[in-house]
């Protein structure tokens, strides 16, 4: 009997611990998501704003000084053993008339 409610008292108290616990973990994790709602906002969507603006200013730098390099037919590059399943069969998947030249050279050059 003595045993039963000893074990009984112990089970209470373990009880009442893991409760406090559980209850102070879930105040720290709501603290928590605060502080990663906060980075997000505050750190990383400006962050992410800041490497666009960069990567379209040094972009626009570029293309006002860029010129298309000549074409010079040689042998070992753009081989066609095989036409391309789609289009007219000589262009790439993602060709670009103003950086990908034929076999015969630039798109619109004669």
């Amino acid at each position: 009997m003595a045993l039963g409610r000893l074990s009984q008292a112990l089970l209470k108290s373990s009880l009442t611990q893991s409760r406090r616990q559980l209850s102070a973990t879930a105040e720290q994790g709501h603290d928590a998501s605060k502080l990663w709602k906060r980075l997000t906002y505050f750190v990383a969507l400006p962050g992410v704003a800041v490497c666009m603006l960069n990567m379209y200013l040094k972009m626009q730098h570029h293309a006002a000084h860029y010129e298309r390099p000549e074409f010079i037919p040689y042998s070992h590059l753009r081989i066609r053993t095989k036409r391309f399943p789609w289009g007219d069969g000589s262009k790439s998947l993602f060709h670009n008339r103003e950086m990908n030249p034929l076999p015969g050279g630039y798109e619109g050059d004669e």
